[in-house]
Formats: C-alpha cells, sequence, structure tokens
C-alpha cells in the first residue's frame, strides 16, 4: 500500500510540475531540464532504495532529447569526485579491516566514556574537527565506520547517531577552506585567504557547532537515554585489546599520511607548480594504491566490498542532471530573479543569497548551487555593491541547511550509502526531514543573525 502511494505521489507531483513549468517563460530544453531534474528528486525522496533508477533514466532522456550531450555530461558528473570516493572509501575499508577503528574508538572511550552525552557531545566535536582538518568526506568516512561500531556494541539503531554526526560534520567543514570543496571555490572566487576563513567563518562555526550540540541532545534525548543506560549495562566495548601492534601502526602511519597529504595539498601544489587541487585528488588515490599493495592477494576483494559503487554511480548521474540546469541557462534566469528582487539593499542582498544558497544546497548538489550563485555575486560586485558579506553568507547556508535534507551534501548520501551497505537500513525522506527541520533551520537563522551583526554592525 505504501509503494502504490508513493507513486500515486510521484505522479502526482511530476504532472504538477509539468504544469507549472508549462506556465513559464522557459524554452523547450529548460522545460525539460527542470522536469527531469524534479523528477529524480522526487524518486530519490519516495523511492530512495530505487535513486539510481530514476538517476539513469533522467539522463537516459536528456541525452535522447538532445537537452545534454555525452561532452557535458562527462564535464557536470564531477569525476574528481567519484575518483575521490573511491580512493578514501578503498583507504577507509583497509582499515576498517586492520582494526584501526576499534583502536581509535577505545582511546575516545578513554575521554568521553562517562555518559551517553558526553560520548553524542564528544563523536559531535569529533565531526567537526575532522571535517575542518581535512575535508566533510573524508571525516564522514571515519566518523560513520565509528559510529557504527558503537551502535553495534550498545545493540542501538544507528540512523540518529548517523544523522546527527553528519550534522556536525557539515558544520565543521564551514570553518577552513580545506574543510568542503564549497570552501575552496569561494577562497578563489573572492580572493580570500585561510586566515579569512579563521576570522570570518570559523568563531560563527563554532557558535553554531555549540548549537547543533545542544539541539541534538534534546531532540534524541530519549536516545540518549538508552545509550546511556545500555553504557552502564555492558560497559566499555573492549575492542582494541587484541589489536596487533604492527597493524596499528601500519595503519596510523597510511591514516596520517593520507590526512597530513590532504590538509597539506595547497601549499604542496604551490611548491611543486601543480594545478589547483591536483593533490587533493592524488593523495587519496596514492593511499589507496598504497593499501591495494599491502594487501596483496586480497586487493581485488577490498576494491570490491568496501567501494560503495552503488552510491558512486547514483553521484554521477545526479550530478550531471543537476548540471544540465547550468548548460540549459536555467540558473541564470534564477540569478537575474534573485538580483531584481534584492534590489540594493546590503542586508537583504546577504541574507537572500544566504538562504537561496541553503534551499538550492537542500535539494541539489551544494557544489553547483554556490558556482551558481558565485555569478550572481560577481554581477552585483560589477554594479558596485559590497558583496564581502555574501561570500560568508554563501558558505553558510550551502553547509548548514544541507542537513535539512538527505540529499542536501555530498556527507549525506556518503553516510547513507555506508549505513545501508553495512547494515541494510534504509530511510525515508521524513525519517532525515524532521531532525533536519529541528536542526539545520536554527543552525542557519543563528548564521544569518551573526553574519550580519558581524559586516553591518560591529
Amino acid at each position: 500500500m505504501s509503494k502504490l502511494r508513493g507513486l500515486i505521489t510521484y505522479i502526482a507531483g511530476l504532472l504538477l510540475t509539468v504544469i507549472v513549468v508549462s506556465g513559464t517563460d522557459l524554452n523547450a530544453s529548460q522545460m525539460v531540464s527542470v522536469t527531469i531534474f524534479i523528477a529524480i528528486i522526487l524518486g530519490a525522496i519516495l523511492f530512495w532504495r530505487l535513486r539510481l533508477a530514476f538517476a539513469l533514466a533522467g539522463v537516459a532522456v536528456l541525452l535522447f532529447s538532445r537537452v545534454l550531450d555525452v561532452p557535458h555530461l562527462m564535464k557536470y558528473a564531477h569525476f574528481d569526485v567519484i575518483l575521490f570516493l573511491m580512493g578514501m572509501m578503498t583507504v577507509i575499508g583497509f582499515l576498517e579491516e586492520q582494526g584501526f577503528f576499534e583502536h581509535v574508538l577505545e582511546i575516545l572511550f578513554k575521554y568521553f566514556s562517562r555518559s551517553g552525552l558526553m560520548l553524542i557531545s564528544g563523536l559531535l566535536l569529533m565531526s567537526a574537527v575532522f571535517a575542518a582538518l581535512v575535508d566533510e568526506v573524508t571525516s564522514i568516512l571515519f566518523i560513520t565506520a565509528l559510529t557504527l561500531r558503537i551502535t553495534k556494541h550498545y545493540d542501538l539503531d544507528p540512523l540518529p547517531m548517523v544523522i546527527a554526526t553528519v550534522m556536525a560534520t557539515n558544520v565543521g567543514s564551514s570553518f577552513t577552506v580545506v574543510g568542503n570543496p564549497i570552501g575552496v571555490l569561494i577562497a578563489f572566487e573572492g580572493n580570500l585567504t585561510f586566515l579569512d576563513f579563521i576570522r570570518w567563518a570559523t568563531p560563527i562555526g563554532v557558535m553554531v557547532l555549540i548549537l547543533t550540540i545542544i539541539l541534538a541532545s534534546l531532540y534524541w534525548r530519549p536516545y540518549i537515554t538508552k545509550l546511556n543506560d545500555m553504557m552502564n549495562l555492558l560497559g566499555e566495548p573492549n575492542l582494541g585489546e587484541e589489536a596487533d601492534k604492527r597493524k596499528m601502526r601500519v595503519s596510523w602511519a597510511i591514516f596520517l599520511c593520507t590526512i597530513g597529504g590532504l590538509v597539506l595539498h595547497h601549499p604542496l601544489e604551490e611548491l611543486l607548480h601543480l594545478e589547483r587541487n591536483t593533490l587533493l585528488l592524488a593523495v587519496p588515490l596514492i593511499m589507496a594504491g598504497v593499501t591495494l599493495l599491502i594487501s596483496g592477494e586480497r586487493a581485488r576483494e577490498l576494491i570490491e566490498r568496501r567501494v560503495d559503487w552503488w552510491t558512486l554511480a547514483f553521484f554521477i548521474f545526479f550530478f550531471a542532471t543537476v548540471g544540465t540546469l547550468a548548460y540549459t541557462g536555467v540558473t541564470e534566469i534564477i540569478a537575474e530573479a534573485i538580483i531584481a528582487y534584492a534590489g540594493g539593499n546590503p542586508i537583504l542582498i546577504t541574507t537572500l543569497i544566504t538562504w537561496t544558497a541553503g534551499v538550492l544546497s537542500a535539494f541539489m548538489d551544494n557544489i553547483l548551487a554556490v558556482a551558481t550563485l558565485v555569478s550572481v555575486v560577481h554581477g552585483l560586485e560589477a554594479y558596485g555593491y559590497h558583496v564581502f558579506p555574501t561570500w560568508w553568507g554563501m558558505l553558510f547556508g550551502a553547509c548548514y541547511l544541507g542537513n535539512l535534507t538527505m540529499i542536501g551534501s555530498t556527507a549525506n548520501i556518503v553516510a547513507l550509502g555506508i549505513l545501508e551497505k553495512e547494515r541494510g537500513r534504509h530511510i525515508h525522506f521524513f525519517d532525515w526531514f524532521k531532525p533536519g527541520l529541528v536542526i539545520a533551520v536554527p543552525q542557519l537563522t543563528l548564521a544569518t543573525i551573526l553574519l550580519l551583526l558581524q559586516h553591518f554592525v560591529f
């Protein structure tokens, strides 16, 4: 019955989209691109386990209708992101098989095992710090592997803990340039430095992280209470006692080299005169190659079992579909509408850009959402507007309101892909949207208020 209800909702939503789009001034190609985009979004929301089927069918329609061609499909598919994820999944899979995360979990419990609240707070803090030091994807790959082990030991539903840590990861990714590809894009387009992020983004991000921990503790209070009871009953998980010292030395070397390479990729690129983000992609691929060499005969098994090919395939076709909106000029129309509505009020412009970035990121790839709005900001700058605050507004909107839905950021999709692969735990749209509404909206509201105070009052 639920499948039938979902099918009826999907058809109704699709028909409504066609009716609305037909009443606009969009040309034929733009109408098709918008309709297919909405069709894939609705399919992913209502039939999450079949999301790849909708993405495949959508791209096929775009190709058959000549709205998208093969060269632009390859361009918008973001294969750099796909290869980065493949490399990191291989490295994380290797560390998992070596028992590295059990070892780290034992260290974690030494500091945060006094109560369920302390443990959750520690995980959220660790999620944000890892994201700030490397990037959101690396952080969530590591933290999700950790949370799955904690919830398995205490026989708890992993979903609340996974959602909470993803939300903290997205917040932490706004702290520094390297925390998110969005930060890199904004830094280059706005001529911003690492110290600019420390001055303007990190203080607001820290305040939002504190709010996140408080809201998560209140929203999942019964869950945390149960975790606390299970911790008192079962004690600390004895997962690292029998760890092989040699394996741990190798695992720590792999982990630190990967993290260090990602943190230092930009200065190394400048030192070696390499193109921007060359080492950002090369480091996980190199380290994945090292893990495969160490694995020896088990290398093929590591690649086949530990890389989430299903999620990566969905990324390829979903990214290509969203890119078609830019290819057909739909994003330009959106940009012009924002400029016309905002007028010359700098506070309204900053607020509008911030929340537009957030809403777009909640339902599409946040990298493309920000890339679209960059042209808007440059247009405002050409007219003499003070656009410095809008760069930070885009950063906060894309990172924080990306917590609203399960497809709002790469970290969200990667975490759910791991949860689905490892535990067979499937979720529906409102399983994420409910806590997302309670936490993501206050996150961006606080960030917006602090942003406006920071730039227009003090």
